[in-house]
């Protein structure tokens, strides 16, 4: 198959991905708010909050919310029908999430596991075969959610804070793991697909069927049992809403070498997730409590404070040492190692057409003017975080960085 095809067949999975996942999240924090923002039926005196007293005496109705938009009123309430008939159509919202699961395993198969058009198997990081490299990534997204599952299905209910723990410390191991065995970009993103299968595991093995039993009760005329089924779903459905942010930071984190490419990349992948994670958390209290905005500033500040100083600090990068540091370096010199090293992909005619038909990004050296133009991003990828060429496929050498670093210490200048 040709590079344009190929790419092609990637836009169109990226976009499928990227609606479902937009229509799934969406989804999932509207029906989050309305739940926090629904005005509850006022209850008996000694009658507790959670839902199953309230079901039995208030006729199943859990809570209602007047909604304003497009030019319209909307009344929304949230009930368990005890003792009331089953309504028809009911509208599932469950194919987004299907979707979005299906699409992103097609890319990471269609991009790191058969086309190769990224990297995965990186010999800078750990000196590992493709095979190698597959099945630790699959290993690692199956793992994790075999580890949720079994925690939130079978220990949680009796000792939710061990089941947390074991989760989290999982969570960090595989982390870790991952940032030392593959390419750094390979290994966010696989962190962020085992979290979104964990999430896509929820809606098929937990919301679904609660739903599905939570019909059948209605329709047997049974009201034991309903409180606990939409508990067990909306449990799970809670877990997914703090999933969301961490997810979606992983999956763009690809666009921001100094983030991935470091050393301590596992501290960056830890501190985005417990940032995202946060984040969420002070936005579903932003409904009870009056303090959530000054709190919220200061996660996002504190978020960005930490990775910030946990990557400059002895994170990361170490460019390559150049004893000459004098001697000039001509513009010739520097694109004869551009030319040899970079050129291979980044021309308008590339000799290496894994990531596409022409230059990665659109980014080409073909000319004296395109090189130039690109000088601060040629720094930041090839001689500072070193995440160019990709996984060193070129096979740069540190002279051949310091080179170019020195040359673009001396002013990058042209010919």
């Amino acid at each position: 198959m040709s590079g344009s095809a190929t790419e092609l067949l990637d836009l169109v999975a990226r976009w499928i991905h990227v609606l479902a996942g937009i229509m799934w999240i969406g989804n999932s924090l509207l029906f989050n708010w309305l739940d926090r923002r629904m005005q509850h039926p006022k209850l008996e005196k000694g009658q507790e909050r959670n839902d199953g007293p309230a079901v039995a005496q208030t006729g199943g109705s859990v809570g209602t919310i007047w909604l304003l938009h497009s030019g319209g009123f909307y009344f929304v309430e949230k009930t368990l029908l005890a003792g009331e008939p089953l309504p028809a159509p009911i509208n599932w919202f469950k194919w987004q999430s299907y979707t979005t699961w299906l699409t992103g395993m097609a890319l990471l198969v269609v991009v790191y596991y058969l086309g190769e058009r990224a990297v995965l198997a990186d010999p800078t990081v750990a000196t590992l075969s493709h095979t190698q490299a597959v099945s630790v990534g699959l290993a690692a997204i199956f793992g994790g959610w075999m580890l949720y599952e079994s925690m939130n299905r079978f220990v949680a209910p009796r000792a939710p804070l061990v089941a947390a723990v074991a989760w989290v410390g999982g969570l960090i191991a595989i982390a870790v793991a991952l940032t030392r065995l593959l390419n750094g970009h390979a290994a966010f993103l696989h962190v962020g697909a085992m979290m979104g299968t964990i999430m896509a595991g929820n809606v098929v093995f937990t919301i679904v069927p609660s739903q599905r039993e939570l019909i059948a009760s209605v329709a047997r005329g049974q009201r034991s049992s309903l409180a606990a089924l939409s508990a067990r779903a909306k449990r799970v459905s809670i877990h997914n809403n703090y999933f969301t942010f961490p997810v979606i930071v992983l999956m763009v984190s690809g666009h921001f070498p100094s983030v991935y490419g470091t050393a301590h990349s596992w501290f960056a992948l830890l501190v985005l997730i417990a940032g995202g994670a946060a984040v969420r958390h002070v936005l579903n209290l932003r409904f009870t409590e009056p303090w959530w905005r000054p709190v919220l500033i200061l996660t996002m500040a504190g978020t960005v404070l930490v990775l910030w100083t946990g990557l400059e600090k002895d994170g990361g990068f170490t460019p390559p040492t150049d004893t000459d540091t004098t001697t000039p370096v001509t513009f010739a010199e520097a694109r004869h190692v551009i030319d040899r090293r970079c050129g291979v992909c980044h021309s308008v005619a590339p000799s290496d057409l894994t990531f596409g038909a022409v230059g990665p990004l659109g980014v080409t050296f073909d000319t004296p003017e395109q090189i130039l133009a690109r000088v601060p991003r040629i720094k930041e990828r090839a001689v500072v975080t070193r995440t160019m060429p990709p996984a060193n496929k070129t096979r740069i050498t540190d002279a051949e960085r310091a080179l170019l670093g020195r040359w673009i210490s001396q002013g990058a200048v042209g010919k």
